[in-house]
C-alpha cells in the first residue's frame, strides 16, 4: 500500500499495438477483474501496479490531486495514442463520505485495449518492485453457477415506508427531489467466476458501461463525465418506466415517460445539477468555453427501461482532469437529490445502509487527466468471501406513490439479478 501522502511513487509505462483481441472478457482475472467497456470496446487490467484508498469528504479531490502527482513523474511510452492508452488508472469511489468501503485508484501491471479496430498491450511497472508484469491470456470461464438475491436491509415493505416519508416531507417544503436506494443480498459459490456476471450484463446491456473495479461491478448507462483533450461531456438519465411489452405499447410508454410531469421535473432537477457543477470549469476569461444541453431530453432505449436522457457537452477552460470534474459532480440529482445537501440529510436519515460505491463515480483517469466516468447504477458490491450486496434506487418527488417506486426499484435490479441468477 502507497500512502497517498508520502513520496511520489515513480511509475512506468510502455503501450504497443498488438495481435486483435475480439473481447476483453476471457482476459481477466476470475477474482478480482479490472474493466471498463461499452460496445466491446474499453480497457482491462491485470493485477496491481499501485493501489490507493481514500475516505472522507475529499476523497475525490485528494485522488485527483495525488493522481497528478504521480502521472507528472511518471515516464510514458505510447505508440498507440488512443484513448485509454498510456498509464492510467482504475477507480472506484464511494457515494457517501462516511462510507465504510474503501474510495480506490488501481494502476495494473498490465493494461489491454481495444478501441477502433486496434487492441494494444501496456505494461506498468513501479520503480523498486521486480514483480513481473501478468502476461493477457485467454483462460476458459469457470463452471456456470446460479444464485438467488433475497431482500437485505431494505425489504419492500420498509423501502414503501420511507418513500412515503419522504413525499410527505417534499410535499411540506423540505425538499424537492431525493433519491432513496433498497439493497438485494446473496453470495457467490466457491470458486464462482465474476467474468461470467460481466458477460451477461455485457451481451444483454451493451450500450453501458460494463465496469469491475476492486469488486464493485455493473452495468450503468449514465456517464457522469468524459474528458479528452479539452472536450468534456456527459449523459444524465433521470425519469424511467418499463418497455412495453409489444412495439404498441413500448411506443405508448416512452410517450408517457415523455410526458410525464414527474419525470420531466426529475430530469430537470438532474440536469440542472450537472450544468451547474461543470459550469465554473468551462468559463474562461474573456467568456472562452462553455457547457450546453439540448433544450429537450430524449427517451434512451435499453432492454428493460427507457430513460429521459440528455447530453452535455462543452470546452474545459481551467485543465481540469476527468477525476477533478468527477469531485465537482458528485453527488448529481440523479443519484442524491435536491437540494443536494438536504437530499443528503434525509438519505442518512431514512436508509439504514451503506450505499458503498453505488451511486459513486467508477472509471479511468490516464496521465493527461483525460478519462471516463460513469455513475455507478445497476451495481453490486461482491466482497473478499463472496458476500454480494446489490443496490437501486428511485427519485421521489411529490407524486411519487411508493408502490409505483418500488417497482421501478424492482426492474432497476434486472441486469444484475439476472446476471447472477
Amino acid at each position: 500500500m502507497i500512502d497517498p501522502a508520502g513520496p511520489v511513487p515513480q511509475l512506468t509505462a510502455r503501450s504497443r499495438v498488438a495481435d486483435p483481441v475480439t473481447s476483453l472478457l476471457p482476459l481477466l482475472d476470475a477474482e478480482s477483474p479490472l474493466l471498463f467497456v461499452r460496445r466491446g470496446e474499453g480497457v482491462a487490467g491485470l493485477g496491481e501496479a499501485l493501489r490507493l484508498e481514500f475516505s472522507g469528504p475529499d476523497r475525490i479531490t485528494r485522488a485527483a490531486e495525488t493522481w497528478r502527482r504521480i502521472a507528472a513523474a511518471a515516464t510514458v511510452d505510447d505508440s498507440v495514442g488512443l484513448s485509454g492508452s498510456g498509464l492510467l488508472a482504475f477507480g472506484a469511489f464511494t457515494f457517501d463520505d462516511d462510507s465504510a468501503y474503501p474510495s480506490v485508484l488501481i494502476v495494473p501491471r498490465t493494461i489491454i485495449g481495444r478501441r477502433d479496430g486496434v487492441s494494444w498491450v501496456t505494461r506498468i511497472t513501479l520503480d523498486g518492485d521486480d514483480t513481473p508484469a501478468p502476461e493477457p491470456s485467454i483462460r476458459p470461464l469457470g463452471a456456470e453457477f446460479r444464485l438467488s438475491l433475497q431482500p437485505g436491509r431494505l425489504d419492500g415493505a420498509h423501502y414503501r415506508e420511507i418513500v412515503a416519508d419522504a413525499v410527505a416531507r417534499i410535499q411540506a417544503g423540505e425538499l424537492r427531489k431525493v433519491v432513496l436506494a433498497r439493497d438485494l443480498v446473496g453470495h457467490l459459490p466457491t470458486g464462482g467466476d465474476l467474468r461470467r456476471v460481466l458477460v451477461d450484463l455485457a451481451l444483454g446491456y451493451p450500450d453501458t458501461w460494463t465496469f469491475a473495479v476492486d469488486g464493485h461491478i455493473g452495468s450503468s448507462p449514465e456517464t457522469l463525465v468524459r474528458v479528452s483533450h479539452g472536450h468534456v461531456s456527459a449523459r444524465v438519465l433521470a425519469g424511467s418506466v418499463a418497455r412495453g411489452a409489444d412495439a404498441d405499447a413500448d411506443h405508448a410508454a416512452a410517450l408517457a415517460l415523455a410526458t410525464s410531469t414527474k419525470d420531466v421535473d426529475e430530469h430537470r432537477y438532474a440536469v440542472q445539477s450537472v450544468l451547474a457543477a461543470l459550469g465554473p470549469h468551462a468559463r474562461g476569461a474573456g467568456g472562452g468555453g462553455g457547457i450546453s444541453a439540448s433544450e429537450v431530453p430524449f427517451a434512451l432505449k435499453l432492454p428493460n427501461l427507457w430513460h429521459l436522457a440528455t447530453n452535455i457537452e462543452g470546452t474545459l477552460s481551467d485543465g481540469s482532469s476527468a477525476l477533478d470534474l468527477a469531485a465537482a459532480l458528485h453527488p448529481t440529482a440523479a443519484v442524491a437529490g435536491t437540494p443536494t445537501a438536504k437530499a443528503l440529510e434525509v438519505i442518512r436519515e431514512l436508509e439504514p445502509l451503506d450505499r458503498g460505491r453505488y451511486g459513486g463515480p467508477v472509471g479511468w483517469v490516464d496521465a493527461n487527466g483525460d478519462g471516463k466516468w460513469a455513475v455507478s447504477l445497476r451495481s453490486a458490491e461482491v466482497d473478499a468471501e463472496g458476500g454480494i450486496r446489490a443496490f437501486a434506487g428511485a427519485g421521489i418527488l411529490a407524486q411519487s406513490d411508493p408502490d409505483v417506486e418500488l417497482a421501478e426499484t424492482k426492474l432497476k435490479f434486472r441486469p444484475i439479478v439476472e446476471a447472477f441468477g
